[in-house]
């Protein structure tokens, strides 16, 4: 599910009563398109006359980029509330996920169930949608195994680099044959970038579809 903003007020108001003793007031509730974050907590900060910070105008910001499950959106709010509570009430931290922050998430995973982590890039669901939301020029190598199997390269986007690649890999007599590929599609943002003398032994059937959409590439 994408969130929305009466789905995060619900939430919001049911966590504030829950874990947070009904002390919140509701902030600003924004949506976004960005890929960088899933949940923000956003202020203004003033400097005061002591040289120390106030911050103001809270804003909860959730991305609509994402399709997580609804537990998943669930801890991305309570996470965020975190952050609010620590900012709103001037509770100085040693970091912006510092003790204080730690021992309230601790508390909360052990009271109530949950699954909050310090980064919200943690599981490999949330990793492949922030993969998938890059449009990166990717020089792809499409390896043919004398054995039938077909196997993936992704090398750097220098002429020499990717010529002695394909040389000193067709050198095996395990390798038939190599053919390059321009693509920017998102799905090869997930192998590694290197003119390292390996292969991915990826499905086939995942990625042939994303080969045949690439530009055929000669040197």
């Amino acid at each position: 599910m994408k969130p929305t903003t009466d789905f995060i007020a619900g939430k919001f108001q049911d966590f504030n009563a829950q874990m947070f003793g009904g002390k919140l007031t509701m902030p600003t509730i924004q949506l976004s398109k960005a890929r960088t974050f899933v949940g923000q907590c956003a202020a203004r900060k003033h400097r005061t006359l002591l040289h120390g910070t106030r911050l103001t105008d809270f804003r909860l910001k959730f991305s609509i980029c994402f399709d997580l499950p609804e537990a998943e959106w669930e801890d991305t709010i309570i996470h965020e509330m975190i952050h609010y509570y620590i900012g709103v009430n001037g509770i100085k931290d040693t970091s912006a996920h510092g003790q204080v922050f730690r021992q309230m998430m601790e508390s909360i995973n052990q009271r109530f169930g949950r699954k909050l982590t310090i980064s919200h890039r943690s599981t490999p669901e949330l990793k492949e949608q922030l993969y998938n939301g890059k449009k990166v020029w990717h020089v792809i190598a499409l390896v043919y195994f004398a054995d039938g199997r077909k196997g993936l390269k992704v090398l750097p986007r220098i002429n020499g680099r990717i010529e002695t690649y394909r040389s000193t890999m067709l050198r095996d007599k395990r390798i038939s044959q190599i053919d390059l590929f321009l693509s920017n599609d998102p799905y090869f943002n997930r192998f590694p970038n290197s003119s390292a003398f390996n292969v991915v032994l990826a499905k086939e059937e995942e990625f042939m579809p994303h080969i045949e959409q690439a530009e055929p590439l000669s040197l």
